[in-house]
């Protein structure tokens, strides 16, 4: 039977037939946009003011690990400087720290390195725990938590953690909390200053990044050139 055949007997079948349908639940609403028409609506601001989600300690601890993961030289501010902990903070009391978009109803089984991280826990939850348990091992171990280490210490205890060699119990897999750590510093050094991080648009300044520009039609004309284009921000064009 062809498709269009077997959608028009589905649809038969639902007027004709004696067998009880389920009744769908009408949506009303209808699209957050219009065919054919820009939305000039501003974007919404992420709130200003105070931790989101992270514990003031919680939040120390994060901005010295970004600080160890991006220090300061000739050519940038720190990780930590650059509000990596605010980015952090926020995106986990948002839809990625909850795990809006993943599936998390199990069964979860470890997979590969190739399949990510199957995890019962969000990611907010996976910080909460990963941090207590870390200052935890290092009060065993060194009488200090994470903050209160030398640099040289937080950078020893940093490569144990990727390298799985540093044991933080029984409900944190190090390597994968450390990677988790390492891939959200780099987004938030990395991102749109709107997010919290890449404060003054420090790293798009120093790899050239345009930032976010309409278009470039004004600079076609300049090939070759050096161009010194100053980054643009989505809070710019939100003003």
């Amino acid at each position: 039977m062809k498709r269009r055949e077997f959608l028009s007997s589905i649809a038969v079948l639902g007027v004709t037939s004696t067998i009880p349908l389920a009744s769908a639940q009408e949506v009303k609403g209808g699209q957050p946009w219009e065919p054919g028409k820009v939305d000039t609506r501003p974007l919404a601001q992420p709130r200003k003011g105070g931790l989101q989600y992270l514990t003031q300690h919680e939040f120390d601890t994060v901005g010295a690990i970004a600080e160890r993961f991006i220090p300061a030289d000739e050519m940038s501010i720190s990780g930590k400087e650059a509000g990596c902990a605010i980015f952090v903070d926020r995106q986990l009391a948002g839809d990625f720290g909850q795990a809006s978009s993943t599936y998390r109803l199990g069964r979860f089984v470890k997979g590969t390195p190739e399949q990510g991280p199957q995890e019962a826990k969000t990611p907010a939850e996976r910080y909460r725990v990963g941090l207590a348990a870390l200052d935890k091992t290092l009060q065993k171990q060194f009488g200090k938590n994470f903050v209160d280490l030398s640099g040289d210490q937080q950078d020893q205890i940093l490569h144990a953690m990727e390298a799985g060699k540093l044991d933080l119990g029984p409900d944190v897999e190090t390597k994968v909390f450390f990677e988790l750590l390492l891939q959200n510093v780099r987004e938030g050094f990395l991102s749109d200053p709107i997010y919290g991080g890449n404060k003054d648009m420090a790293s798009w300044k120093m790899i050239g990044f345009p930032g976010a520009r309409y278009d470039f039609r004004d600079l076609l004309s300049k090939k070759g050139q050096k161009l010194n284009i100053i980054p643009t921000s989505l809070i710019d064009n939100t003003l």
